[in-house]
């Protein structure tokens, strides 16, 4: 079956069935939540809008109470599933183009969710929509499942293992080829304090799982030295940063946001306001802070190691506040399965009693390795097919520092849909997930499509 020739026919129909998910700001949102709408009025819609695409093409589907939605072909005993994930980051700053519409431009297209993750889920669809409109006979029942809070907790997929039916094995549309069969564990740890200081206002970071690109802090006063001091430091770093005096002084740094899992691509600004207002203003909270989160391996935690199988554990600041009542903030860790989140919270204690500020650690989630054999039949099987539509013998199945929803499920992997490796074939800026003008190549997203499909056909039949 020639799945490559069906998918690219479906060219002209998938972005345009993209642009309806993209063009909804999916970003959780608590202050609208409500019954069968969890995490708030656009993350309904968006399943909603999914829903009702799988329903007009004569699927049946299942919402599972606004948490997650199921599209299910076939009525088999055993089951596959494919999980994907309909909810988004924040916006953030700094596009060249329309976040909330599909551009596609030489070869390329951009918004917010087209990498990460309503392009490729929604490739996932097309791979089982181009299998019943080809009247393929299936031994499982697939089961497409839609979470929509995969970017801040995963709390969709947590409710969906209690309440609805788990799929025998599958795969996560939601990482790169050839096939993850490993993920690190996720950490989340809170650093906080009722220390005095003279930071009287901070409040930065999107969301958890985001290098902190752009920081404002306001301090009471700064002196003409403390301002000559701004300069340099910036200088000296190679950042952007501004001053801004009315009732307080505004500070304000530029940086370069990233996805957490990968924190040496960003710049983290936050930090830098923290490491310019220890040293400018000899402020003890402010220092002790810095000198625990300044290395994104953690080695002045102690916490700095090399799996066996996941390569290095990488830190990265996601939020900091400081207010009138006092300062938090929260670390994301990606960590190989040779330690655990216990462990990691020891080492954090440990590091923080030696410091002369009272800092109170907090292990606020702690979400465990993912590891599948490698050897295992899933693997192989979806190896083979990656390699029939790529003819890529060279790379293997991989481990990756990003969570995915496979974590949540006993004999899941991640399976594509970017190449890492590739090169970008246009001068435009194509920027990965969570980072302004995300795009990914189109003929990538066909590709993708074909691969699951037949993925699909050659696991379930």
């Amino acid at each position: 079956m020639d799945f490559l020739k069906y998918a690219k026919e479906k060219q002209e129909d998938f972005l345009t069935d993209l642009n309806k998910l993209v063009e909804i700001e999916s970003v959780r949102d608590l202050s609208t939540k409500k019954e069968k709408a969890p995490f708030g009025d656009n993350c309904r819609k968006v399943l909603d809008v999914m829903l009702d695409m799988a329903r007009a093409d004569g699927f049946s589907t299942k919402d599972i109470d606004g948490y997650a939605g199921v599209i299910e072909y076939g009525d088999n005993e055993e089951t596959f599933g494919v999980l994907g994930h309909l909810d988004v980051v924040p916006l953030g700053e700094g596009w060249s183009k329309e976040p909330l519409k599909v551009t596609y431009n030489d070869g390329y297209v951009f918004g917010r969710g087209v990498m990460d993750d309503k392009g490729p889920a929604l490739a996932g669809y097309y791979a089982l929509k181009l299998i019943k409109e080809l009247n393929i006979p299936l031994k499982k029942k697939v089961m497409l499942i839609m979470g929509c809070d995969e970017e801040s907790g995963m709390e969709c997929m947590k409710y969906y293992c209690k309440h609805a039916q788990i799929p025998d094995m599958g795969f996560v549309p939601d990482a790169n080829f050839p096939c993850i069969y490993g993920e690190k564990g996720g950490l989340h740890i809170e650093l906080s304090s009722h220390d005095k200081t003279v930071l009287k206002k901070m409040d930065a970071g999107q969301a958890p799982n985001i290098v902190i690109g752009k920081a404002d802090a306001y301090v009471e006063s700064m002196s003409e030295q403390q301002e000559a001091l701004f300069r340099f430091y910036c200088q000296s770093n190679q950042i952007q940063g501004s001053v801004e005096r009315n009732e307080w002084v505004k500070i304000h740094i530029d940086g370069q946001s990233s996805h957490a899992a990968w924190p040496y691509k960003g710049n983290n600004a936050a930090l830098h306001i923290l490491n310019f207002i220890g040293t400018a203003y000899n402020d003890s909270l402010c220092k002790d802070y810095y000198s625990l989160l300044k290395d994104w391996m953690g080695q002045p935690v102690g916490i700095d190691m090399e799996g066996a199988y996941m390569s290095f554990l990488t830190m990265s600041t996601g939020f900091v506040n400081f207010d009138e009542k006092g300062s938090r903030v929260l670390i994301d860790i990606r960590y190989p399965n040779d330690t655990n989140g216990d462990e990691i919270t020891k080492k954090f204690e440990k590091a923080v009693s030696l410091k002369t500020s009272n800092i109170k650690v907090t292990n606020k989630s702690d979400s465990k390795p993912l590891f599948v054999d490698p050897n295992s039949k899933l693997v192989t099987d979806l190896m083979d097919v990656y390699r029939k539509y790529t003819n890529d013998t060279f790379h293997g199945p991989m481990t990756i520092g990003g969570g995915t929803y496979a974590r949540h499920f006993e004999n899941f992997v991640s399976y594509g849909p970017e190449k890492p490796w590739e090169e970008i074939e246009t001068a435009q800026i194509v920027g990965g997930c969570h980072q302004a003008d995300e795009g990914m190549k189109l003929s990538s997203l066909i590709e993708a499509i074909a691969i699951y499909a037949d993925a699909i056909v050659t696991l379930c039949s």
